[in-house]
């Protein structure tokens, strides 16, 4: 019974905080976008969307890597054996990722606040994929346990990447034509 209800907490707390990473970088490309514009459209925009994006990190994001992690770790101890598989290294190594990324965030959000993100909106729009690529080998792995093909994995994961930043560069040279 502790397995399942941990296992509910994990995947509750790894939906809010992937809801969450994606609000706030959408958050970010409005914040970008605002802060091309000028006067005090461009002050209270700045002002409002700093107030957001603090909000959804500490809020929302903080709290799911929490639970996400505590829950994550309580299965472990209850499953040990998985620590001796590859699998399991290899999504540890991607969540590793994903917690790093997220306090990359965090990093972000002070530049925006302080004007001086070098990112552009379409910066932020392309570094909103990044948790989408993890979270897909993240889930495979996560299913697939020992059955995992790892050619099949790095192949897929390669192919969505290439896909996704492909899509993230035509979408940006139609926005600015």
């Amino acid at each position: 019974m502790l397995y399942q209800v941990s296992k509910s907490l994990h995947l509750i707390g790894m939906v809010s905080w992937m809801a969450g990473v994606f609000y706030l970088v959408r958050i970010m490309v409005n914040h970008a976008e605002a802060l091309q514009l000028k006067g005090e459209a461009r002050d209270i925009l700045a002002r409002q969307y700093s107030k957001m994006e603090w909000k959804a990190y500490r809020i929302i994001i903080m709290p799911a890597v929490v639970i996400t992690w505590s829950f994550g770790c309580t299965m472990l101890s209850l499953q040990t054996v998985w620590l001796t598989q590859g699998w399991m290294h290899a999504k540890l190594f991607f969540l590793v990722l994903l917690t790093g990324y997220t306090h990359y965030c965090k990093s972000h959000i002070r530049l925006l606040e302080a004007e001086t993100s070098t990112f552009t909106h379409v910066h932020y729009r392309a570094m909103n994929e990044i948790p989408t690529i993890l979270m897909v080998a993240i889930i495979f792995l996560a299913v697939f346990k020992q059955l995992i093909n790892w050619w099949y994995l790095g192949i897929g994961l390669g192919l969505f990447s290439a896909l996704i930043f492909y899509a993230v560069k035509k979408a940006a040279a139609k926005m600015s034509s």
